[in-house]
C-alpha cells in the first residue's frame, strides 16, 4: 500500500465570503408533518458499565435514523420488534405510514448487554446490518424504492465476537468477484490497563467476498483490528478498498491484520498508545481530577494532601501525583473520594473564579484534560489519514460533522475553521490533493458553539443549507445567502446588501427526546420514540 505524504488542507478562497453580515432570523412557518410510528424505535440506553466519555460518544449519541443516499428522501429505522422500516416520501400532502421491508431473524430483547441496532446502505443494493448482539447481516435488497419488487434477501449472517456497531460499508467488483468491507466499532474492556478508563476502541475491518461465482455463499477473506483511546469522529473504507481514512483525537494502530503488513514501522506509528495517569476537567469554579486505582484500593491506602498551591497524592506510600498547582486553591473546601468503578475523584475550588487552567501541576505532562463541547469550539483537534499502518496528520480544526454528498465516495466532512464551517471531500485517488473544500457555511463554526444542548448536525446533499437539533424538540436551520428581492443597505457601509441568509427555527409538538436527525435537498427527517416528522425545508418546488 501506498503511503500518504504530509499535506495540509488547502482551502478554496472564492468558496469563502468574507463580507459575510450573518443571518437573518426568519419567522416565516415551515410545513411539518408527524407520523405516528406502530411500534417505538429499538432505542438503547447505555448501561451503568457503559460509564466513559467513550461510550456516550459513540452508543449514546447514536443516530436511530439511516438515510438511502442512493435514493433521496428514502430513510430507514429499526423498531423494538425487530422490524427494519423504511419511509420513501413522493409527496408531502399523500405521505403513507412507514413500511417494513425487513425482519431480524432473532429477539433482541432478549440480550441483556445488546447495543443498538445499526445499518449502512453499502450501495444501491446492497445493506450491511448489526443487530447489536454482535452478529452481521450482509443483504441483498435489489434496487431499493420499487415496493413491489423490493426483497431483501440475506446473504451473509455470521457471529463476530462482543457486539459492534456498523460505522460504513463498500461494494468492491473486481473482475468476477464481488467483496464487501465492513467497519466495525466496539469498546473492550482491557483488563490489565489500571489507569484512565480501562476501556479501548476497537475498530475491525472485515472483508467478506462470493469467490465461487456459482454460488451465492459469502465469506470472510480478511479481518483488520485496530486500536486506539478515543471513538474516532470519523471513520471511512476508501473506495477502492486499499486503506482507511480516520479523523480522531488520539492515533489508532494495528493489532491484528489479515495480512503480512511490513514489521519496520514508523518510531511515531508503533509507538504503544499510553493512558494518561490522569484526566481532568475544569469549570470557572472548580476542578475535577479523576484517577484510575487498582482494584483492590480502599480508602486507607490513599493520603491526599490539599495546601493552597500544592497537591500530593500517594498510593500504598508510592507517590503517584505530587508539585505545585496552577494557581490558588480553597485547599480547605477542597475534597476526594473514591468512586465505585474504581477510581479516585478529587474536587479543588479555585481561589481565583473565571480563570482558566492550561495545566494542572506546572510542568506535569502525565494527565489529560477534557474539554466540555463548548470549550472544544475553541480547539484544534487532530486530523489523522490511515493508510497501512502511516498516520499522517492533517491540520488542527474542530470537527462538526459528517455527511455522504456523492454515495460513490467517501463521506464529507464539515470542520470549523475560524468561525465559518467548511465542507471537505476525500479524494483516496489523488494524493496531491487529497481533500477538497467543496463548500462552505458562513459563520456556522461560531453560531453552533453557543447551542449548548445540540445534539445532531446535518447538512443537504447539494449544501444549499446545514441544520442542527437539540435534544428536545427544537431544529434550527441556516440556510446560504440568497438574492433579495428587495433592496437592503448597511448602514455602517452605505453599501447595498444584495442577499441575505436566514435562519429558521422549529419546534416540534413532542416532548420525547430526538433519537435521530437527517438531511436531505428538500426535507429535513426528525425521528423521535414514537414519531417520524418531517419538515419541508424546500418549499419552493
Amino acid at each position: 500500500m501506498e503511503v500518504a505524504a504530509n499535506c495540509s488542507l488547502r482551502v478554496k478562497r472564492p468558496l469563502l465570503d468574507p463580507r459575510f453580515e450573518g443571518y437573518k432570523l426568519s419567522l416565516e412557518p415551515l410545513p411539518c408533518y408527524q407520523l405516528e410510528l406502530d411500534a417505538a424505535v429499538a432505542e438503547v440506553k447505555l448501561r451503568d458499565d457503559q460509564y466513559t466519555l467513550e461510550h456516550m460518544h459513540a452508543f449514546g449519541m447514536y443516530n436511530y435514523l439511516h438515510c438511502d443516499s442512493w435514493n433521496q428522501d428514502s430513510v430507514y429505522y429499526i423498531d423494538n420488534l425487530g422490524r427494519i422500516m423504511n419511509l420513501t416520501v413522493m409527496l408531502d400532502t399523500a405521505l403513507g405510514k412507514p413500511r417494513e421491508v425487513f425482519r431480524l431473524p432473532t429477539d433482541l430483547t432478549a440480550y441483556d448487554n445488546r447495543l443498538c441496532a445499526s445499518l449502512y446502505f453499502t450501495s444501491s443494493t446492497w445493506v450491511t446490518l448489526s443487530d447489536g448482539t454482535g452478529r452481521l447481516y450482509v443483504i441483498a435488497t435489489g434496487e431499493r424504492g420499487n415496493s413491489a419488487s423490493e426483497k431483501w434477501e440475506i446473504m451473509f449472517n455470521e457471529e463476530l465476537g462482543n457486539p459492534f456497531i456498523i460505522i460504513h460499508s463498500i461494494s468492491l467488483q473486481k473482475m468476477e468477484e464481488h467483496s464487501i468491507a465492513i467497519l466495525l466499532l466496539r469498546i473492550e474492556k482491557e483488563d490489565l490497563d489500571m489507569k484512565g478508563s480501562g476501556f479501548y476502541v476497537s475498530l475491525e475491518w472485515v472483508t467478506i467476498s462470493n469467490k465461487n461465482k456459482d454460488t451465492k455463499k459469502y465469506e470472510i477473506i480478511k479481518r483488520d483490528t485496530l486500536s486506539g483511546k478515543s471513538v474516532p469522529h470519523y471513520a471511512a473504507i476508501e473506495p477502492d478498498g486499499n486503506g482507511l481514512m480516520i479523523a480522531s483525537y488520539k492515533s489508532f494502530q494495528f493489532v491484528q491484520t489479515g495480512q503480512n503488513f511490513e514489521e519496520n514501522m514508523d518510531e511515531d506509528t508503533s509507538e504503544k498508545i499510553k493512558e494518561p495517569l490522569y484526566y481532568w476537567q475544569q469549570t470557572e469554579d472548580d476542578l475535577t481530577v479523576t484517577i484510575r486505582l487498582p482494584e483492590d484500593s480502599r480508602k486507607e491506602d490513599i493520603q491526599v494532601q490539599f495546601l493552597p498551591e500544592h497537591i500530593n497524592i500517594v498510593l500504598r506510600d508510592q507517590q503517584i501525583l505530587e508539585g505545585k498547582l496552577y494557581s490558588l486553591i480553597d485547599h480547605e473546601s477542597s475534597t476526594w473520594i473514591i468512586k465505585e468503578n474504581n477510581s479516585l475523584e478529587i474536587s479543588l475550588i479555585k481561589k481565583n473564579e473565571g480563570m482558566t487552567w492550561p495545566e494542572l501541576v506546572i510542568g506535569d505532562k502525565q494527565g489529560e484534560l477534557i474539554r466540555d463541547s463548548a470549550q472544544c469550539a475553541a480547539i484544534a483537534e487532530r486530523l489523522m489519514h490511515l493508510t497501512s499502518e502511516e498516520l499522517v496528520s492533517l491540520g488542527s480544526n474542530q470537527y462538526l460533522f459528517s455527511v455522504v454528498v456523492d454515495p460513490k465516495e467517501m463521506p464529507c466532512f464539515c470542520l470549523r475553521h475560524d468561525v465559518d464551517a467548511l465542507l471537505w471531500q476525500p479524494h483516496s485517488s489523488r494524493q496531491d490533493d487529497m481533500w477538497e473544500h467543496i463548500a462552505t457555511f458562513n459563520a456556522l463554526g461560531y453560531v453552533q458553539a453557543s447551542k449548548r444542548d445540540k445534539k445532531f448536525f446535518a447538512c443537504a446533499p447539494n449544501y444549499s443549507y446545514a441544520a442542527l437539533c437539540e435534544c428536545l424538540r427544537r431544529v434550527f436551520i441556516y440556510r446560504q445567502p440568497t438574492p433579495m428581492s428587495t433592496v437592503l443597505y448597511n448602514r455602517k457601509e452605505g453599501r447595498k446588501v444584495g442577499q441575505v441568509a436566514k435562519q429558521q427555527v422549529a419546534s416540534l409538538e413532542t416532548n420525547d427526546p430526538i433519537l435521530g436527525f437527517q438531511a436531505t435537498n428538500e426535507r429535513l427527517f426528525v425521528l423521535t420514540t414514537k414519531n417520524l416528522f418531517l419538515i419541508k425545508v424546500n418549499t419552493e418546488n
